[in-house]
């Protein structure tokens, strides 16, 4: 059995990347976050908060993440919302995807995607203890 959480176009706002002049600069960064985690949290006996994953904690953690700073590149947010998510022990494995728009006249995005099974999580998280 396969359960996931997932949170879909999440605006941020970091700031990122480097531009010079005439360059297209992205007016919207959107995450979708895709959680794999215990199944026991997800199909419950009862109602009740204490029961399931509560998310609402990493989203205000990746917000924070987000804005602390500048970032030249997409792959370094997105690899420090991983070890965010690597902070909790009910989530098995990630998947996230950051993507800018507009990327040319005023259209198109372009985005990272990184998709991390339970073994790289595994280690994210011996690596951060």
């Amino acid at each position: 059995m396969k359960t996931t959480v997932e949170l879909r176009q999440l605006e941020l706002k970091p700031s990122l990347g480097t531009y010079g002049p005439g360059d297209v600069v992205p007016d919207v960064h959107l995450l979708d976050l895709t959680l794999t985690i215990e199944p026991a949290l997800v199909l419950i006996s009862r109602d009740g908060m204490d029961h399931v994953f509560d998310y609402d904690p990493l989203i205000a953690e990746i917000d924070a993440i987000a804005e602390d700073g500048h970032y030249d590149t997409q792959e370094w947010l997105i690899t420090r919302i991983v070890a965010a998510c690597a902070k909790h022990p009910a989530i098995e494995a990630v998947e996230v995807a950051l993507c800018k728009a507009p990327v040319l006249r005023g259209s198109g995005t372009l985005g990272v995607r990184l998709c991390v099974d339970s073994e790289t999580l595994a280690g994210i998280r011996a690596d951060t203890v």
